[in-house]
């Protein structure tokens, strides 16, 4: 589609000027598209699919969204919004990004089809603008908008990072058939005589000593956000840290 004739779909009005009171609201088009990503994955959530599943002609739904795409950006703004960014900025600029990471966190194990259409150019649809305002609020009186962009960024990166490898791993141990438990289990004849071989001092290290694969996966997650945290207090002015309570 040419520049000339894209039209983002928050520019589009949901209810036309003229003709009929719609029958369906986006919002409808847009849960019925989620719960069906949800229970089979984002592929299932066909027009067709989401036309059953709310008793509407398939076609007619194109009259609310009228692509896939457009689709797909109202599904992942939606869930932007279960992200609670309530009080925010608080004053405790550590609190408000940990909470922000385990939200992000929670929604994306809630729906991991998510991980499939996060995109690198951004739709800024009403719930993303929200978390913008409310996240970038944060750090806003601390560090300029480009060091602020930066810090968020690596923020984002992190926590995309470690949920992404988390729903991959659960996958995995889903079509093997095994747990965790069970797969270590199988793995551990290998992994011993690699130890034993000496050929490999950093692994046998990591094997013998680590603490960190044997944490829960929030566990872990919390574990390198707080090293996240303090790449971030780095940056910060020493008036960024909130003031200890009085003993």
């Amino acid at each position: 589609m040419a520049d000339a004739e894209y039209v983002n779909i928050w520019m589009r009005p949901e209810r036309p000027a003229r003709g009929p009171k719609p029958v369906y609201s986006r919002a409808q088009i847009t849960e019925a598209a989620i719960r069906i990503a949800d229970a089979e994955g984002l592929e299932a959530a066909t027009m067709r699919r989401i036309a059953a599943e709310i008793g509407a002609g398939a076609m007619s739904l194109y009259r609310y969204v009228p692509s896939r795409d457009d689709l797909v950006e109202l599904m992942a703004d939606r869930l932007m919004g279960e992200i609670d960014v309530t009080g925010m900025p608080s004053g405790d600029w550590r609190a408000d990004l940990s909470r922000y990471a385990d939200g992000l966190r929670a929604m994306w194990l809630r729906h991991p089809w998510i991980a499939a259409v996060q995109r690198s150019l951004p739709s800024f649809g009403p719930n993303q603008l929200l978390l913008i305002e409310r996240l970038m609020g944060v750090l806003d009186a601390f560090v300029s908008i480009d060091e602020n962009l930066g810090l968020t960024t690596l923020l984002n990166s992190y926590v995309e990072g470690t949920v992404r490898e988390e729903i991959s791993s659960a996958e995995e141990f889903r079509r093997s058939g095994l747990s965790e438990p069970e797969w270590m289990a199988r793995s551990h004849p290998y992994i011993d005589r690699l130890v034993r071989s000496g050929d490999y001092p950093i692994f046998t290290k990591i094997v013998m000593e680590a603490r960190q694969p044997h944490l829960s996966r929030h566990d872990q997650f919390r574990y390198g956000l707080q090293r996240v945290l303090d790449c971030i207090a780095a940056a910060l002015p020493p008036a960024a840290e909130p003031p200890m309570p009085a003993r």
